[in-house]
């Protein structure tokens, strides 16, 4: 038997949450000039390889806390074999990790590059949609705090007009 709203009082409250406004719409963005490239990155996060998430940043506005950057998913990403196989789905996980990346990289560019700023909490996730291979996942954010010893974001990850994932992600030098 199924659970309805006359049967379940819960779902009778329960409401289909709509995606927020996007903190910065994708379309506008000018990928064409780049803020850092993967090499300017690598100067700064001390990821590599399979776990360089993070292909370009596209920009950092320190007065307003507005950032974006984004990562290419790949066909044959290491992931891709395994993470459904015959339809690959990007996971949700290595989602957070380049919205992370993305926060980490905002934290040095305000704070001068002092520490490493790692991963330290994420709240408020929700997956929206799904990001197939290939394509590329735009993250635009918004600084909610910068304090020395932390930094939390509001980060959106968007495939085309689509937002795929919202997240806030706290990090502190490490």
């Amino acid at each position: 038997m199924s659970r309805d709203a006359t049967r379940d009082p819960r779902l009778a409250t329960r409401k289909t949450r709509m995606p927020p406004p996007a903190i910065l719409d994708p379309a506008t963005l000018d990928f064409s000039n780049l803020l850092a490239d993967r090499e300017a990155i690598q100067r700064v996060l001390p990821h590599r390889h399979e776990f360089a998430l993070l292909d370009g940043v596209i920009m950092c506005d320190r007065e307003r806390g507005l950032f974006a950057g984004y990562h290419d998913i790949r066909e044959d990403a290491w992931w891709a074999r395994g993470h459904v196989p015959g339809r690959p789905l990007f996971p949700g996980v290595l989602m957070i990790e380049a919205a992370a990346q993305l926060a980490s990289f905002l934290a040095h560019y305000v704070w001068g590059g002092q520490h490493f700023v790692g991963l330290t909490g994420i709240d408020d996730t929700k997956y929206r949609g799904t990001v197939v291979p290939p394509c590329r996942l735009v993250l635009v954010g918004r600084a909610l705090e910068i304090r020395s010893r932390r930094i939390r974001c509001a980060i959106q990850g968007f495939v085309g007009s689509t937002m795929v994932f919202e997240s806030v992600i706290t990090g502190m030098p490490v």
